[in-house]
């Protein structure tokens, strides 16, 4: 079985190349305009960070951050966010719309966007959007600091300091998703005072813009601009009765009055006939409540609470109960209560990964593997049906198959570690003890731990035993290994 990556030894170095991502964190979505042509930036900024440095950086600060912060793996709420976030990208001002998305477990308001295209999502956003647009209001923010190149404008007017300025702001980064409450406020409120003494924060035009472009990309996705008043209303509603440990997104984007008014008045501007939440909205947001629930026994009581209040018309609380029963091993109650959902939402991918769930748990993973392979064959290659997939026919002894499963998801999501994490796994139960290491490396890669993976690498390279291209692939692999390293050694 393979251990969680350890802190990365090479954490300050990384720090001071990767802290240039952390200052496009918290933010939102950049929008398309549709009818508002935005002037170009120039070239000014990219003579102090080019989009090619950006996009090292930014990877090489994700590999750092995932050693360093519990992350989600969760292949369907990630599908999820994913989509949210491609689909504002793709109705925003990004030159280059390839990013990564990565799901922080922290209960918390907070998301991020670093140069390079790192977008990071808190799943406790979710809890505190009310509606979809809400959420998505976060995101386009984000992107929009990402599309004016914020960071780079940043960096060229801070020049000398930035490098220590950035790397403190790095480190609370990740303090304040690690810990949290005090101890997160604390480092982000310290690094703040310091950043903004040598005017490195985000500057208020900055936000502004941001702000602007934010809301534009919410409008062209087909979301109520009005989404980003009433997210930013609710922001400032939570400091008020938080006082001590404000959300950690209010720290580094300050929601004021006057703030609330300007992107109201924006609103205006727009028809506020935008879209409906989406069903799986009020899911992801059931499947996160469960996730942060002390017990399943609380969940069941809060979701049946719920239905009688509502009548079970949100099929969300109901969801919410089914995953909340699996979870108390109820198995018979969760599949009674799942049987009316199934029936009316036939081709519903969170409803039938609930229901292979259930089967397996039932020691019914055959049940699981047929329920799946159907649904798979109408959502080809569909990442959380491949990985419950794959998971089930590992159940029924079938490894051979869901190593094929898995070698194909590696290499239509190469960034997703738990792939390479379930791949491992899935290699050496299918006897391929060379792909064992060289899967296990790639995971230890995507999780900074670059001494683990060149040693996993070192023991395939033993073990190919003459194979000439495998031997070539390795060694390639280990030379990646050796540039990335110094990268983070500049």
């Amino acid at each position: 079985m393979l251990k969680p990556a350890p802190r990365s030894r090479g954490f300050v170095r990384a720090a001071l190349v990767c802290g240039f991502a952390v200052l496009c964190c918290h933010v939102a979505a950049p929008a398309t305009a549709v009818d508002i042509a935005l002037p170009e930036l120039g070239d000014t900024s990219s003579a102090y960070v080019s989009p090619q440095q950006e996009r090292r950086i930014g990877q090489a600060w994700l590999r750092m951050f995932r050693s360093q912060v519990r992350t989600v793996s969760d292949p369907l709420l990630e599908d999820y966010l994913e989509h949210v976030v491609f689909d504002l990208a793709a109705h925003s001002q990004l030159s280059d719309a390839h990013l990564t998305v990565v799901v922080v477990d922290n209960p918390t308001i907070n998301a991020f966007a670093v140069p390079g295209g790192v977008v990071g999502i808190h799943d406790g956003l979710l809890l505190y959007a009310k509606h979809e647009d809400e959420l998505a209001s976060v995101i386009g923010h984000e992107l929009a600091h990402l599309s004016q190149r914020h960071f780079a404008r940043s960096v060229e007017e801070a020049k000398r300091n930035a490098v220590p300025n950035m790397l403190a702001l790095l480190t609370s980064l990740v303090i304040a998703a690690t810990a949290g409450g005090d101890a997160g406020m604390a480092a982000i409120t310290t690094s703040q005072a310091a950043i903004q003494q040598q005017q490195l924060r985000f500057s208020r035009s900055h936000e502004r813009e941001a702000d602007r472009i934010g809301m534009l990309t919410l409008v062209n996705a087909g979301y109520d601009a009005n989404g980003m008043p009433r997210m930013f209303s609710r922001m400032l509603e939570s400091m008020r009765y938080n006082t001590r440990r404000p959300p950690e997104f209010l720290l580094s984007h300050p929601v004021t009055e006057s703030r609330v008014a300007d992107a109201q008045n924006r609103a205006r501007n727009y028809s506020d006939q935008g879209r409906q939440d989406s069903e799986d909205f009020g899911l992801m947001q059931a499947r996160v409540q469960v996730g942060f629930d002390e017990t399943p026994g609380y969940s069941i009581k809060r979701f049946r609470a719920e239905i009688e209040k509502d009548g079970g018309l949100a099929i969300g609380n109901v969801y919410g109960l089914v995953l909340a029963l699996t979870r108390a091993n109820e198995l018979e109650a969760a599949r009674n209560e799942l049987s009316p959902l199934l029936k009316n939402y036939p081709g519903n991918i969170a409803f039938t990964l609930a229901a292979s769930d259930i089967d397996v748990a039932s020691g019914r993973a055959a049940d699981a593997v047929s329920r799946l392979r159907k649904l798979l064959a109408l959502n080809p290659d569909n990442r959380p049906l491949s990985m419950s997939y794959a998971d089930a026919l590992l159940k029924t002894g079938d490894a051979k198959t869901a190593e094929r499963v898995l070698v194909s998801q590696s290499k239509l999501h190469p960034d997703d570690p738990q792939v390479w994490y379930a791949l491992a796994e899935t290699h050496g139960l299918a006897g391929n003890i060379v792909d064992v290491h060289r899967a296990r490396a790639e995971y230890f890669i995507l999780n900074g731990a670059l001494d683990r993976a060149e040693r996993q690498l070192g023991y395939a390279l033993d073990l190919a035993d003459g194979n000439f291209h495998t031997s070539a692939s390795v060694q390639a692999r280990i030379a990646d290994i050796q540039e990335m390293r110094q990268e983070i050694d500049l």
